[in-house]
């Protein structure tokens, strides 16, 4: 790539020196520490309050570096409520910029040998691998998700760009037998995918580092340039990402830009015709809105959900049935797509699975999402936390039992269960997208699965059973894009086909089945090859 180079160590510099700081500055043989390293924890501390908020992430605009820009983002700790970084806003002019070299750069990156494209996700596996606490302390610092969930978060993202390394050398054709009536005699074809082009991408914050592996893995792995826009809450981590693949020679010049912008000036990344595709996870409101405006371009689409578990059977028992429930219901806060929302329990197990669920999330560690043993952090802003109280005190005056939790505290939101919740309440027919889970009592199975069903998603439903036939019933009968057994519909493999019906998106994720979206399929019809006439 023609362009300056950032500095490769720049965000991990910058990283290592906050968390530095933060130790100082909250070490208790602060005032007492001796040998001269009193001294230094002062100066630390307070270089520490005067610089955290300065500290200045480049954007990438045709695959460089690029500090400056009019204006800037303040990227604010979830947990602190402070400033954590400073990362430049791309212009119209940069995107223009980044739209035009994305263009150019299609030929080169589809020219790219697979085993290019495979060294380069193995590069990105690499890297992560060597720096995953300090990725997993951004991601905690730019979303609020406890540190042990932002340590998932990576070793997923290693996963994904793991599989899409794999993938980018098995992008098979085939071989057609075209003579298929006596009028085709002497016809056969081969069939080839080809890159579909330039991709616009926007992700969410929720996942800030793995759902932007999974919009850029597969399009490394096929040869597509791309225009990726992060979260304006959390594009620090997409941010790392591009510093490694600035340090991939591989790529052409233009092969990827990261652009955080707003969304006044994002409207080029769903209307410009010269992405062939856009690829968007997050609102379902904000999701079907860009779609009719996105032109003929291909689009993909993952949103909202509501998902519902139901629990025929205790599978292997209560505490392990128990322990998946609580983490479907409120890992990260259950600020989660397929966050377990609406939970179904046999008449017969009721009482069991209810006490035993209340016991457990009532020992849920709330607090520092830097510590190892919280469970519940900060919710992405205190407005979402009061909008998710504002759903559980509604439904508790239209009739729901509240049996645990539901107070908040600025951005913190208890975890929370109601019972019983009528259906017209924003809290059951919508999704929540916090730490909530609404409990029902259910007697006929066939019943459950049409509760299940009684929602306009359709991204993800868990079943617990022991009986097969029931599997079945509820794989073939359940309205989503995946249905989980014996487990909550929060499990999620990368590389498993990931996406929803209904108001849930269309297509699907999950590197080969996102690479497919982004390939175009050609065919080439060839008469009497290998004719010994015609020699």
């Amino acid at each position: 790539m023609s362009c300056a180079r950032s500095r490769p160590t720049t965000l991990a510099a910058t990283f290592a020196l906050e968390r530095v700081l933060w130790i100082a500055i909250n070490a208790k043989e602060l005032a007492i520490a001796q040998n001269g390293w009193d001294k230094l924890s002062i100066i630390l501390a307070r270089l520490y309050q005067r610089k955290r908020s300065r500290m200045k992430f480049p954007m990438y605009v045709a695959s460089c570096a690029r500090d400056q820009s009019a204006n800037y983002l303040d990227v604010i700790d979830k947990h602190t409520g402070q400033a954590a970084a400073k990362v430049p806003l791309a212009s119209p002019e940069d995107i223009e910029e980044a739209i035009q070299e994305c263009v150019k750069a299609a030929p080169a990156m589809a020219a790219l040998p697979s085993y290019e494209r495979k060294a380069v996700l193995r590069k990105i596996v690499l890297e992560l691998e060597k720096r995953s606490e300090e990725v997993a302390q951004l991601i905690t610092t730019e979303s609020g998700k406890p540190i042990k969930d932002a340590r998932g978060e990576v070793q997923r993202s290693i996963d994904t760009f793991e599989v899409a390394a794999e993938e980018a050398t098995r992008i098979y054709g085939e071989v057609l037998p075209l003579d298929i009536s006596a009028r085709n005699k002497g016809l056969e074809g081969i069939v080839k995918k080809f890159p579909i082009g330039p991709v616009s991408m926007v992700s969410p914050w929720n996942f800030p580092l793995n759902l932007v592996a999974h919009k850029v893995a597969p399009a490394i792995a096929v040869g597509c340039p791309f225009v990726l826009k992060p979260s304006s809450r959390t594009p620090l981590s997409a941010l790392f990402l591009g510093e490694i693949l600035a340090s991939c020679d591989s790529l052409p010049k233009g092969a990827f830009s990261i652009l955080p912008t707003t969304r006044n000036e994002a409207d080029a990344f769903t209307t410009d015709d010269r992405f062939k595709l856009l690829t968007f996870t997050g609102s379902g409101m904000a999701g079907w809105n860009m779609k009719a405006r996105a032109g003929k371009k291909k689009v993909v689409m993952e949103l909202g959900g509501n998902a519902p578990c139901i629990v025929e059977d205790l599978v292997p028992d209560l505490e392990g049935t128990i322990a998946r429930l609580v983490h479907g219901g409120f890992y990260q806060s259950g600020q989660s797509c397929i966050h377990m929302q609406r939970l179904y329990v046999r008449g017969g197990l009721y009482k069991e699975v209810k006490d035993a669920l209340i016991a457990a999330v009532k020992k849920l560690k709330g607090g520092d999402p830097r510590q190892d043993d919280t469970s519940i952090g900060p919710m992405i802003s205190e407005s979402s936390a009061a909008t998710v109280e504002k759903s559980v005190n509604e439904a508790v005056k239209a009739g729901a039992k509240l049996l645990v939790g539901g107070k908040r505290r600025g951005a913190f939101m208890e975890p929370t269960i109601l019972e019983d919740a009528p259906f017209d309440t924003d809290a059951k027919k919508e999704e929540i997208f916090g730490p909530v889970i609404l409990l029902y009592s259910y007697n006929d199975f066939k019943e459950a699965v049409k509760e299940a069903n009684n929602t306009h998603y359709g991204l993800q439903a868990g079943v617990f059973t022991r009986d097969l036939n029931k599997a079945f019933y509820a794989f073939e009968h359940i309205e989503a894009g995946g249905v989980c057994l014996n487990d909550s519909p929060s499990m999620r493999v990368d590389s498993q086909p990931y996406g929803g019906i209904k108001d849930s998106g269309i297509q699907r994720e999950g590197v080969k089945y996102a690479m497919d979206d982004m390939l175009e399929t050609k065919v080439l019809v060839m008469r009497n090859v290998g004719n010994a006439s015609y020699f």
